[in-house]
């Protein structure tokens, strides 16, 4: 054989599997943007039903609070218990897994007429997005295509934000156009559900299956002594924060129909995608200031918004409310992402997991304890009054950060970027950095207030 053939056809082999290879990858990307959506829709378009529970089967504002604990307890175990365990035993089992929980809570939530039903589907959901927000964000960074280069970040951080959104308009929407106002959104929830879990079973792995899945299991929570000083102004934001966001799903559904005069589920799910929708638009900004200058820029447009919110429930003016509400969720986009990026500059890979640890334990504290105290003080404080409270702690929270905030002290991450093909290969996570150093976006699903 001629040596200029026997060149080609050297090189044809190999040609035709990476062609292969990127064929399997696009589809494991497709299926785990596919699933990383309609998990966090799942998980929005339970907010919309809220009322028809409060008006049918007479749960009360402490009770969708306990919802929302358990919401917050499901999904804060995963986290820290499984948050690494697709390292190990590969994307596509903890993938599936993770869809298994959310059909669950989905079809136990297809009887709920007691309180105990509603909160064992929301804890069953939680499991569910703790493990989806760290096995299908990881799924999709790997599987990503090398160009453009933005495309891993913004894959697999922004499902999540316009899952919950999408999941609460639709879901509104069906509820009140829709036959079967109780079940039709759980229907089409496990429809497209078992629809991504086959999406990914077809899907090729992109992580080798090794030993140490069981290690993975142990939680590790420490902070680096470089980044010490700044947890007490990040803690106040993520607290004042993640408190905004369990009060959005506990008691808003009560304040829009109670207060503001309308008890549209398509409202209901208006308001809730105009809060998350604008944290995605805010988070962006933040990385065109400081550390410090974000975090004060971010929670003086947060406490706005609880300023206009207030107002809001005060005067009934529904159209105030939503603009407070897009307000608010740009600021806490702002400061929360802002927050983050402090705690993470610095450091090294194998300081991430355990920073992020902290920040998960930060962070459902702060929607689990104040959901927890307002229900016990919901009987005997109106919900305006409470909405009081919450504003005290965001004003508070913005006080001290505007007098503490301050830039990290430690040297930039030296670290430089790799290359996705190159991290395929090696069957582990791609880190993206956005500006400065930012949140890598692996890490970014996990990190919304939901």
């Amino acid at each position: 054989m001629p040596r200029q053939d026997l060149a080609l056809e050297q090189q044809s082999g190999p040609a035709k599997d990476r062609f292969g290879r990127q064929e399997g990858l696009v589809l494991a990307f497709a299926s785990a943007v596919v699933a990383l959506l309609a998990s966090f829709a799942t998980v929005g378009s339970t907010i919309p039903l809220f009322n028809i529970y409060r008006a049918q089967d007479g749960f009360s504002s402490a009770d969708i609070s306990l919802t929302v604990v358990a919401y917050s307890v499901g999904t804060l175990g995963t986290l820290l218990g499984t948050g690494r365990l697709s390292n190990y035993t590969g994307r596509r089992p903890v993938s599936i897994a993770s869809l298994a929980f959310l059909i669950a809570g989905t079809l136990t939530l297809l009887n709920v007429h007691h309180i105990g039903i509603l909160i064992a589907g929301r804890l069953l959901m939680g499991f569910g997005a703790g493990l989806a927000s760290s096995s299908l964000t990881s799924y999709i960074v790997d599987a990503a295509p090398a160009r453009p280069a933005w495309l891993a970040s913004v894959a697999s951080s922004q499902p999540v934000m316009l899952g919950l959104a999408v999941g609460a308009v639709v879901s509104g929407a069906l509820v009140q156009f829709g036959p079967w106002p109780r079940d039709l959104v759980y229907i089409v929830d496990i429809g497209f559900l078992l629809l991504a879990a086959v999406m990914v079973a077809v899907s090729p792995e992109t992580v080798t299956r090794t030993s140490g899945g069981w290690r993975s299991l142990r939680p590790s929570v420490h902070l680096p002594v470089g980044v010490r000083d700044l947890l007490p102004v990040a803690a106040a934001v993520f607290l004042a924060i993640w408190a905004t966001g369990a009060f959005y799903q506990a008691f808003v559904p009560a304040l829009v129909k109670d207060q503001l005069g309308t008890d549209s589920p398509l409202v209901l799910g208006l308001v809730f995608a105009a809060y998350m929708g604008a944290s995605a638009l805010g988070a962006p900004i933040g990385g065109r200031f400081t550390v410090a200058g974000a975090q004060r820029v971010g929670m003086v447009g947060f406490v706005a918004g609880w300023m206009g919110l207030v107002t809001a429930i005060a005067t009934g003016a529904l159209p105030v409310f939503i603009t407070a509400t897009v307000l608010a969720g740009a600021g806490q986009g702002v400061a929360i992402s802002a927050a983050t990026r402090a705690l993470l500059h610095g450091g090294t890979s194998a300081d991430r997991a355990p920073i992020l640890a902290v920040v998960y334990l930060v962070s459902y504290s702060g929607a689990s304890i104040p959901s927890l105290i307002s229900a016990q003080l919901s009987g005997a404080f109106s919900l305006p009054q409470i909405s009081l409270g919450y504003g005290g702690l965001a004003l508070l929270a913005t006080l001290f950060t505007a007098l503490s905030a301050h830039n990290p002290r430690t040297p930039a991450i030296s670290e430089s970027p790799v290359s996705v093909a190159g991290s395929r290969q090696r069957g582990q996570p791609v880190t993206i950095w956005t500006t400065e150093p930012d949140l890598p976006a692996t890490e970014c699903a996990a990190l919304i207030p939901n």
